[in-house]
């Protein structure tokens, strides 16, 4: 069972915290003839989790994080990156992109799963999720002005097309980051997968517009990218899949990082297409009671033992 101590107090702080203000989410019937917007934003934290389709400990704990997403709603933004690494299942060109921008500051990113807040500290392993929340809480506090970002997405023959809409930047300098992430993304026949058949918040596409030179510099695993102006006109075209999300980031250059800037965002916004509960605030609400009660039982056993996963 995915139970430890920390999930304790993680129970807790979901049961204090305000939970109302919900991810953007539309409704599996929507067709996007006309434009759908993410509504105007950029307080979510981004949360980056190196995983792989062929880990064990992973293939425990990933489908708990489904709920733990929509337990934060729209405090916080979890992304999925695959390695490159001639085994996992996936491989997208896109997640190795992320994974060498975080390995800029994490040169010993390697270890499956690793949590990553904002550019914090690396959280590893089967009880990182204590050490995660607390994280998010820290970069919550210690934000004051954050970029507000809004897009909208729009039916184009088959396709999907993504386009800034209302750009107000706390920096003037980075770039804005589409990320396209697909959602249930079923694991190959023949893979090594110790879990489900799907997996979840999979990176697959990105595309990077420099802000000070208005050019798209990155076009990674989208139909196209276009812009004449980044805060006006960056748009990517995808292939939409059965359930699927769009993010849209402010956030430092890769050579900036490089030269001393911190590597997290300076704010973020994302609009799900996917299944969800009828009730998610009270959805989230059940969630941490249940790790609250499960937490209360496990204190009252006192030879309860775990066994590790290695």
């Amino acid at each position: 069972m995915f139970v430890h101590k920390h999930f304790l107090m993680f129970g807790l702080t979901l049961m204090l915290c305000s939970i109302s203000a919900q991810g953007i989410v539309v409704e599996l019937n929507e067709t996007f003839d006309q434009p759908v917007s993410s509504t105007l934003g950029g307080r979510s934290l981004v949360v980056e989790e190196l995983t792989a389709t062929w880990c064990e400990v992973c293939a425990e704990v990933d489908p708990y994080l489904v709920n733990v997403a929509d337990s934060h709603g729209s405090r916080i933004i979890l992304l999925a990156l695959h390695p490159s690494d001639d085994v996992d299942a996936f491989q997208p060109e896109a997640a190795k992109d992320r994974i060498d921008r975080r390995m800029v500051t994490h040169p010993d990113l390697g270890s499956t799963p690793t949590f990553i807040v904002e550019g914090g500290e690396m959280r590893i392993g089967y009880d990182a999720w204590g050490e995660v929340q607390n994280d998010i809480l820290e970069k919550e506090l210690g934000r004051t002005d954050v970029s507000s970002l809004e897009f909208e997405v729009v039916k184009e023959n088959s396709n999907l097309i993504a386009k800034v809409k209302n750009i107000d930047l706390s920096q003037s300098t980075g770039q804005l980051t589409f990320l396209y992430v697909e959602h249930e993304k079923v694991v190959p026949d023949g893979a090594i997968n110790p879990g489900k058949s799907t997996r979840d918040r999979v990176v697959v596409g990105l595309s990077e517009c420099n802000i000070e030179t208005n050019s798209i510099t990155k076009s990674i695993g989208l139909s196209s990218s276009v812009s004449d102006d980044c805060l006006s006109s960056f748009e990517v075209e995808f292939e939409p899949q059965d359930s699927w999300s769009i993010v849209l980031i402010h956030e430092p250059t890769l050579d900036e990082v490089m030269n001393g800037t911190p590597n997290e965002s300076y704010g973020a916004i994302e609009l799900s297409y996917r299944e969800r509960g009828d009730n998610p605030q009270s959805n989230s609400m059940l969630f941490a009671i249940l790790f609250l009660a499960v937490g209360i039982s496990m204190t009252m056993i006192p030879n309860f033992r775990k066994s590790s996963l290695k």
